[in-house]
């Protein structure tokens, strides 16, 4: 079916209140696997409350507008829609606790075509209600597989929208590379960050679904890259990060490991995240703007 392009765009979303504390930042960490060398200074300050810093990352789980393709009068056919891809820009550091308010909108529609879907982007700016600053402006795409055809000729109706290019990663040789384990309970610590679905925590959904188990959340997957990179190229400093942006192309399991391939570009890295023991390429097109050691 194709869905009611004006009628998308012009859906209000309710302002989004989150407030979160110390043990939620310390959970989110826990849960992207920060900790799992106890005794490694860079990652104890994630995860211990002296001095404790909120990853980057966390922006994508703080006032977000929820699963809200599966709303009815939104038209679209939720069972077959994917997350695409994962842009975040980090204006200040998070602090380890606040308040945060969001309004997601929709920034775009691009019709793929009637049997190849539609893409929908979104975009939401974190707001610090403590001191009105904005902290974080998150852009995500959701790959709706069932509700392209609605435009003739295909594209965006809306001539001034232009999608932004993926990133291309270089065919060269990565200048660094980092593994980190994914612990086998990663889901179950990660889910409690604000994602219940089963489909990350229940055999009998995820084979449902058509996997072997469950999967890990695509977001814990950015997060684990996201330490891989905060790890390698900030010297755990998250105020050295100031984005991070990614395309989904595989599901991870817990357990497994992620390597993640880093080239040096302007401005920052580029990246991929490879499951090491499948040979599988889990985040494509990555790139992370990060400033450089003061």
């Amino acid at each position: 079916m194709a869905i009611d392009y004006d009628k998308l765009m012009t859906r209000e979303f309710p302002q989004v209140e989150q407030a979160y504390t110390h043990q939620d930042t310390i959970l989110y960490a826990l849960g992207v696997g920060l900790g799992a060398d106890p005794v490694d200074p860079g990652q104890l300050r994630f995860v211990y409350e002296p001095d404790l810093a909120a990853l980057p990352s966390m922006a994508a789980v703080l006032a977000g507008p929820g699963f809200w393709v599966r709303e009815p009068e939104t038209g679209v056919d939720w069972v077959r829609v994917l997350h695409g891809e994962q842009d975040m820009e980090f204006h200040r550091p998070l602090p380890p606790e606040g308040t945060i308010t969001a309004q997601t909108r929709i920034a775009g529609i691009v019709d793929k075509g009637a049997d190849k879907g539609a893409i929908i982007h979104t975009e939401r700016e974190g707001v610090l209600q403590e001191t009105g600053e904005t902290l974080f402006t998150v852009r995500q795409t959701t790959f709706a597989r069932g509700d392209g055809g609605f435009h003739a000729g295909g594209g965006s109706p809306d001539p001034g929208f232009t999608p932004p290019p993926p990133q291309p990663v270089p065919d060269t040789p990565p200048d660094l590379t980092c593994d980190l384990t994914i612990a086998p309970q990663a889901a179950l610590i990660y889910r409690l960050s604000g994602d219940p679905n089963p489909l990350h925590a229940d055999p009998k959904v995820a084979a449902q679904a058509g996997y072997p188990r469950p999967i890990l959340h695509g977001l814990c997957t950015l997060g684990v890259a996201g330490h891989a990179v905060l790890k390698t190229c900030c010297g755990y400093d998250p105020a050295r990060c100031k984005s991070l942006k990614v395309r989904f192309t595989a599901p991870v399991y817990p357990g497994e490991t992620l390597r993640t391939e880093m080239w040096r570009v302007e401005g920052g890295v580029a990246f991929r995240s490879l499951v090491v023991e499948r040979d599988v390429v889990a985040l494509n097109h990555g790139y992370a703007a990060v400033d450089a050691a003061g």
